[in-house]
């Protein structure tokens, strides 16, 4: 069977944006074209939102706090409400400036630095600085994330009064931390995910990056300037103190989101719920078939074969043979079939909770329909769905757009879960959040593809989420294709997006081949293949 893939499709529309790896998310990656962003509510002709100013957000504290992180997550959920923001990491620009093998002077990171070395440091700041007016007053941007160490307090007044003088406010975001653990996790993660560190014996890695942060130690003096507006995390979350910051709806919103952020490293899973007893049907809130609750055990028997791998791999680099996985939480929609999929979890002594937020679209009137009848009764509206999959809705029905807002507050919960945590759910609410974890844009999302027989692991970082897919054998090849709700019509023989492809038309037969266990999940994979059906 003929399959066409739709990772093809939308990298030849005007809206794809994915220029990065794609092994990674794409937080750092542009839009060619703007368009609205996943749970944006509105748009306006110049990109930012009417209620709110220019901001630039300035990072402060000491390296391997986490600063990185949080910059990068603030931008990813920045972006996913539809504001205009960009980070500018001082570090790219200092490996930008020396080139991918230059040397920096051994006193670069030292406060007493020779003549040359603060010259060259400068000229860098110079660079950034100017990038960073030029996106707030000639790009249309809202949002500037400034990711640097800025140590002093007399050069954090200077900057505020620097950007003041352009209308634009500045909001500090210092992260300290006094738990040796929370400061030797982050070093380790250093040598994976920090650019300076690509190729570099692990030891050696370490051993430069806690070079760097003893030259700061003597010369960082943390926030206490009462006249700036700051917002202060101690210990990866556990402690926030916020001064002054009540200048606006985003700084308002930029701190209810740091109270639910921490900065630990935590793995997230996503699987499918396993296959029910009616499983055409929406409305219906069946019970597992038997196929489903076998399903359901081999994912489970995958997924802690899986973790006690990893286990093991750590105790093989060095880590004490009493190490314990991360405690592991599932999360389920309210609906039978996702917390039926759990139940071997819970068995297993894992904590399972159900999250109402978190249930498939709603197809609305056209539940159980063919998509030829869907086209012969609303023609206007597989037209405009064909245009905009994202946004549009069929009548009573959910549109992705929708669902992204509904699942704020799953969101946030996200960001606050320290646990590794396990999210069984429908193939719509998967999308959705894999999308906002992984930056994706909107025209990504309706096409992305979870068959059956995988697990998706996120893996987070300091400056890029990355997925790996872990393999569940044995399962029928019939399951692994389709969801329970899954409306199930054939796609038009041109090869057109199927109206109803966003809530998960089945993959083309095949399409669920072998996969290896741990290999590194590519967009295209996750982006499901639509199959042609000569008889449509």
């Amino acid at each position: 069977m003929d399959t066409l893939l739709t990772a093809d499709v939308a990298a030849n529309s005007l809206n794809f944006r994915r220029r990065s790896s794609t092994y990674v998310d794409a937080i750092h990656d542009l839009p060619e074209k703007e368009s609205m962003a996943p749970a944006q509510l509105y748009s306006t002709e110049s990109g930012r939102l009417f209620h709110s100013g220019r901001i630039v957000i300035s990072t402060v504290g000491l390296p391997a706090r986490g600063k990185t992180h949080i910059s990068v997550a603030l931008a990813r959920y920045l972006r996913w409400l539809g504001v205009k923001t960009r980070i500018f990491h001082l570090g790219d620009y200092r490996r930008e400036h020396v080139g991918p093998k230059g040397e920096v002077p051994d006193d670069y990171f030292f406060v007493n630095a020779s003549t040359s070395s603060v010259l060259l440091r400068n000229k860098i700041l110079k660079k950034c600085r100017e990038d960073i007016f030029h996106f707030l007053d000639h790009e249309n941007g809202q949002i500037a994330i400034y990711d640097a160490v800025n140590p002093l307090a007399s050069g954090r007044r200077a900057l505020a009064k620097e950007f003041e003088k352009h209308n634009v406010q500045t909001l500090f975001i210092e992260s300290t931390c006094t738990d040796e653990k929370i400061i030797e996790e982050n070093v380790r993660s250093v040598k994976i995910s920090s650019p300076d560190y690509i190729g570099w014996d692990p030891n050696d890695a370490v051993k430069d990056y806690l070079k760097r942060i003893n030259a700061r130690i003597p010369h960082y003096e943390t926030m206490e300037e009462a006249d700036l507006h700051y917002v202060k995390m101690i210990n990866a979350g556990e402690r926030v103190i916020v001064n002054n910051c009540s200048f606006g709806y985003l700084s308002q919103r930029i701190v209810f989101y740091l109270l639910n952020l921490h900065i630990k490293s935590r793995q997230t899973y996503f699987c499918r719920a396993g296959t029910t007893k009616e499983e055409d049907s929406f409305k219906a809130d069946a019970s597992l078939s038997t196929e489903g609750q076998d399903y359901a055990k081999k994912m489970t028997e995958t997924l802690v074969a899986h973790r006690e791998a990893e286990r093991q791999t750590l105790i093989q680099h060095g880590a004490p043979a009493s190490t314990a996985s991360k405690p592991l939480t599932v999360w389920t929609s309210t609906r039978r079939r996702t917390i039926e999929t759990s139940t071997f979890l819970e068995q297993e002594g894992y904590r399972v909770r159900q999250r109402s937020q978190m249930s498939q679209l709603n197809p609305g009137v056209c539940e159980k329909m063919s998509e030829r009848k869907i086209r012969e009764q609303f023609p206007e509206e597989v037209g405009k769905h064909e245009q905009d999959p994202y946004h549009h809705r069929y009548p009573r029905a959910e549109s992705y757009h929708d669902l992204a807002v509904r699942l704020e507050p799953i969101i946030l919960e996200l960001e606050r879960e320290q646990n590794d945590l396990l999210i069984i759910a429908h193939e719509s609410v998967l999308r959705v959040l894999y999308g906002y974890l992984m930056a994706c844009s909107a025209t990504d999302i309706p096409a992305l593809q979870f068959p059956r027989d995988e697990i998706i692991e996120i893996i987070p970082a300091s400056y890029n989420n990355s997925a790996k897919r872990i393999h569940i054998d044995g399962l029928p090849e019939r399951l692994v294709p389709g969801s329970p709700e899954d409306i199930r019509i054939p796609v038009p023989p041109s090869g057109a997006v199927s109206p109803w492809s966003g809530i998960g038309t089945p993959a083309g037969e095949g399409s669920g081949g072998q996969t290896p266990v741990e290999s590194v999940v590519e967009v295209g994979s996750l982006v499901g293949k639509l199959s042609v059906d000569p008889k449509a």
